[in-house]
């Protein structure tokens, strides 16, 4: 049995959730409620010392960290999230480490509630998340070829971070109207059973 655990807003976790939806895997999902702290358990501080999600328990083996996870799966699977030549997996890469290490991390919950908190009123939880998404997603689609995808003709491991990072920026509102390419992307890969079984909203939470 393959065990995923996750939370259900966590971009990071449901990034693995449309991977593994790609690849017609059935896994069990058992939640870390973030909100309730369960990721500082000491349950999961075993499975991962970080105290992130997701972990997923597969083949035998506990792995954490979305993107090494979907390189896993990528070469175990054979999904084709990264491109055979060299100079595609580099552009693949550097478009989904522009969304999961430039946007992401900043806008990590523990991060902006701590910012929000420290300016004492200051910075407000959705003001902060605006000044980091909506930037972030302008340089991305300035990134973007402007195909159905966010490279090349089919889904690579960067639309498979952009999409959660959408849910996030329609969450706080950031205006998505300037980025027609993003808009198309997300439109077509709304299409996709993987993606749309990976919303948010349906998952156990």
């Amino acid at each position: 049995m393959v065990t995923l655990h996750d939370y259900w807003r966590s971009s990071a976790s449901y990034r693995l959730r449309i991977a593994m939806g790609l690849a017609g895997m059935e896994w069990e999902a058992v939640t870390v409620d973030l909100q309730a702290g369960a990721q500082t358990s000491e349950a999961h501080m075993s499975r991962n010392p970080q105290g992130l999600v997701p972990v997923l328990e597969i083949d035998g083996h506990s792995f954490t960290q979305s993107l090494s996870i979907l390189e896993y799966l990528d070469e175990t699977r054979d999904l084709g999230l990264l491109p055979k030549d060299p100079a595609g997996r580099q552009a693949v890469r550097a478009l989904s480490y522009a969304i999961a290490m430039e946007i992401h991390p900043v806008c990590n919950l523990r991060v902006a509630k701590h910012a929000v908190a420290a300016s004492g009123g200051a910075i407000t939880m959705q003001g902060w998340m605006q000044a980091f998404i909506g930037p972030g997603l302008a340089a991305f689609e300035a990134m973007l070829d402007g195909g159905d995808f966010c490279y090349g003709g089919g889904v690579t491991m960067a639309d498979i971070c952009l999409v959660p990072q959408l849910y996030n920026a329609r969450r706080w509102e950031v205006d998505l109207e300037p980025m027609p390419k993003i808009r198309h992307i997300s439109d077509k890969l709304d299409e996709i059973p993987a993606f749309a079984a990976a919303h948010p909203d349906l998952a156990p939470h």
